[in-house]
This record gives C-alpha cells, structure tokens and sequence, in this order.
C-alpha cells in the first residue's frame, strides 16, 4: 500500500474554477443545513450496505458519473482508515441483521482477476477486524487442488465451495447469519440465491440483470433538484445531464437514430448550460452501457455524425459488456472532463469515494498516464493513490479558501452522498415494484 500521497492531493489544472468555487462556498456556507438534510433523508430511506462513486471535476462543475452497489478496490484505500470502515461496518451490519455472528462473502465468480481478489481479501480482514466470523464463497466449485489463492499482498485467499440445504447457503459446515454479496450480477441471479431465509445484502435485485443506469440518474437528478433549493444553487454544477436509448443492435446497425437524435438534443442542452456560465470548451457525451461494469461498452461522441459513422472494430466494442452479455440499451450522459492531475507526469485523476452505510469511509484517486481529460480512465493501465478522504470528506474548514483540500474532499464527500441517498430512494422503488 503506498502511504506516503496519503494527505497528497492532484492538482486543479484549469482556470475554470469560478462556477466550482461557488459551489464549494455555497456547501461550506450551508454546512450546518445540509448535513442536518442528510440527517433527516437518512431517518426516511435506508442507504445500502456499502456503494462507491465516481467523481469527475471540471473546474466548472463537480458531477457523478458512477454509482457501483457492488464495489471493489478496497485495497486501494489507506490502511490508516481502517477504524472508519469497521465502525461503519458494525452500524450497518447492527441495521441489517442485528443477530449477525457469521457472514459469508460471496464475490464475483471471475476468482483469478489479482487486483478483485485482493480487494476481497480486504474486505474480509474489515470484516474479521468488526468482530464477525467469516468466509470467503463460491458457487462455482474452485479449481482442483487449488481453492487457496496466493495473493502478491503476501495474503491468502481460501475459497469455500457453497453448498444449499434448504433455504441456507453453507461453506461446508459454516452456516452464515448474514450473506454480504459483492457480485453485480450482470448474468443474472443464479438459482442458488432465490428464496433463501438468510438475509442477502445488497438484495440480488440491485443487480445489473435488473438495475439500470438511467434510473439511476433519474433518482439522482430528481435529488439534486430538491437539494438545489435547499441552498439556492443551480444543480447543473453538480449533476450530469443524460438521456437513454433502448432496443439497440450495435453490429447490426439498429436504433443508431435514436443515437443520433438523442446525441444531438444532449449536445445542444449542454451548449445551453456551457453558454449560460461562459464555459467556451467543446461539448462531447459519453455513450455506455445502461447496466454494467469495468468500463466496458464506452465511447466519447461529439457530434451525431460519429454515432453513424461507427466502423465495424467500434461496434463490436460496444456491442458487449461484462460477461459477454448483449448490450442493447445505453445511457448518453453529459461528458464532464477532470481537469485534475497527479504527479510530476501530470497524469490525468479522478477521485472514487467509498461508503458503508451512511458514512463516507475512505477513497482514492483513479489515475492514469496515457489517457486524457475527456477518457474514461476505468481502463487498462490506470493505478490508485490513496487520500485521506475519511477525515476531509467530514471536516471542512470554512476559514480556508474554497478550494483547499479538506474544503474540496468535503465537497466530493457531499455529492458521493447524494449519490447514495439516490440509490437508496432506487433502491426502496426497486424493491417495491418486486414485492408487488
């Protein structure tokens, strides 16, 4: 783990900073207000388990481009926060099944992926460290000979094969209180886990096979609207604009009108919103898969001509995300670039923030060194910094300038929470629309 860029933070590489700043100074002058709103939101809906959010910069604006329910890289975060995650992890484990002693984690079925695997293995020291007995699952059995893994942390994974007797799931003779799914389901839920008496969290319903991006951002645009009033600030510096289209074929050309045409009606609004705060950059939307991970089914337009005007080696790209799953609905997000670097290379960065519960627990930055400020930096080559999100994401300093670190991480810590009290108002219609 690499400790030393703990308190370090990218720099801000744009003059564009007079929106952003506005923001910061209406967060920081409305502190006591909103974190009383976010008291009184949580009281109403109850967050998930656990979430991390994807946070782009643009100097002019500070959005959310991501929300995963299901999410890795827990080894990315600094081992010094370690005591905020376990505190979290008991509060939410006390709200979700209060008479939890043994959890069974149960990850993503792809066990060789280094990095996933050790943040499993993180996941599992928190959950140890919080005092549960716990275990490490697999539906599908482990390869021969080799259910441990060894991991190049100096770790070791054990993978226990999941057995079902009845309505419970076992690890061999370990039969959970509580089962803790770390694993998106974008093939579906398998038959193992309906109809079971444990206690699933997050609920298989909040899988890729059913959830969706769109609604996602719906949730949370109708959120900032509310929010917005609440400090009379325009919510665009803080929420992405985004349509959706459905009912696609990539490879044989269907629906490419409704891209075209949605392409077209998004670039104009952001013109609108670029024009209206003076910003003179260029306009692009970010096109990807409406339900998915590992920033597959991804692409940067900006114009409508380039969505028709796709070669064959870009449609086959977007026409599969994880899994080998068909993709036939995206999602055309407004593309908010990150003006934030890293390091003496000046490497492109943006921020990732983790919750457990409610509470904003750690973080890192994505950086990567060949890509720019408009690409989608969940791709190969990309590496993690540490940051002390744990004590800036709560503790912002409203004698310092806006744009200080613990005033910026606050401001990330504010939007990644709007972020999740989306998911969890999605989450709370999900489950109604399931129980009826």
């Amino acid at each position: 783990m690499n400790i030393k860029h703990l308190h370090e933070a990218p720099s801000l590489t744009t003059a564009l900073t007079g929106p952003l700043r506005e923001l910061e100074s209406h967060l920081l002058e409305h502190h006591n207000t909103i974190e009383a709103w976010f008291r009184q939101q949580w009281h109403r809906t109850t967050p998930p388990f656990y979430a991390s959010v994807d946070i782009r910069n643009a100097g002019f604006k500070v959005s959310p481009v991501d929300t995963n329910l299901f999410p890795a890289g827990f080894n990315n975060i600094s081992k010094d926060f370690a005591p905020l995650f376990i505190q979290a992890i008991q509060a939410a484990m006390d709200f979700t099944c209060p008479d939890a002693i043994r959890i069974l984690i149960l990850p993503e079925n792809h066990t060789r992926n280094v990095n996933y695997l050790e943040s499993i293995a993180t996941l599992h020291e928190l959950l140890v460290q919080a005092g549960y007995e716990t275990r490490i699952g697999t539906i599908n059995a482990p390869p021969k000979d080799t259910p441990d893994i060894a991991l190049p942390s100096g770790r070791n994974i054990h993978l226990h094969l999941i057995t079902r007797q009845g309505n419970r799931l076992l690890a061999g003779n370990f039969d959970p209180c509580a089962i803790l799914l770390n694993n998106d389901l974008s093939s579906g839920v398998p038959k193992e886990l309906t109809g079971l008496e444990q206690i699933i969290t997050p609920p298989p319903g909040l899988g890729w096979n059913s959830r969706l991006k769109s609604g996602h951002f719906s949730f949370y645009r109708t959120l900032a609207l509310e929010f917005s009033g609440l400090i009379d600030i325009d919510h665009w510096l803080f929420a992405p604009l985004f349509r959706n289209c459905g009912k696609l074929d990539f490879m044989e050309r269907k629906g490419e009108e409704c891209l075209a045409e949605n392409t077209a009606i998004l670039l104009a609004d952001i013109k609108e919103k670029y024009d209206e705060f003076g910003i003179t950059t260029t306009p692009y939307v970010v096109i990807k898969a409406d339900a998915g991970t590992y920033g597959m089914g991804v692409m940067t337009v900006r114009s409508p001509d380039e969505v028709t005007d796709l070669n064959r080696k870009q449609r086959t790209r977007m026409s599969k995300s994880k899994g080998g799953n068909t993709i036939s609905k995206v999602i055309l997000q407004e593309g908010v670039p990150t003006y934030e670097t890293w390091g003496e290379s000046n490497a492109v960065a943006e921020p990732v923030v983790y919750m457990v519960e409610r509470y904003v627990v750690g973080g890192f930055y994505r950086v990567h060194t060949r890509l720019g400020t408009e690409e989608n930096l969940n791709a190969p080559g990309m590496h993690f910094e540490p940051l002390g999100f744990g004590e800036s994401c709560n503790m912002p300093d409203p004698c310092r300038d806006p744009d200080t670190t613990p005033n910026r991480f606050y401001t990330y810590g504010v939007i990644a929470r709007l972020a999740l009290l989306a998911a969890s108002r999605e989450i709370a219609a999900i489950q109604g629309e399931q129980s009826t």
